[in-house]
């Protein structure tokens, strides 16, 4: 990793309850995925949240609400 990178990748948590199975979660990697500073994302349909691992100023929470929610899934930062 470049240590003089600028940027610095956070992990946030989002409670997302309309994820019913597997290809919720994968309309919702699809759907993140393709975002700009997102570079993981994790989905667990048993607790019907999302991890995801992105660069708080290109992909900000607020980002990822508004993607998941255009993508049919409403969800809030999980604390």
């Amino acid at each position: 990793m470049n240590e003089t990178s600028n940027s610095i990748n956070k992990v946030s948590l989002f409670s997302a309850p309309d994820i019913e199975c597997d290809g919720c979660a994968n309309a919702i990697r699809n759907a993140l995925g393709k975002m700009p500073g997102v570079t993981v994302v994790a989905v667990s349909v048993e607790d019907q949240t999302v991890a995801v691992t992105h660069e708080p100023t290109t992909a900000p929470d607020a980002a990822i609400i508004a993607a998941l929610d255009k993508a049919g899934f409403p969800a809030t930062v999980r604390g």
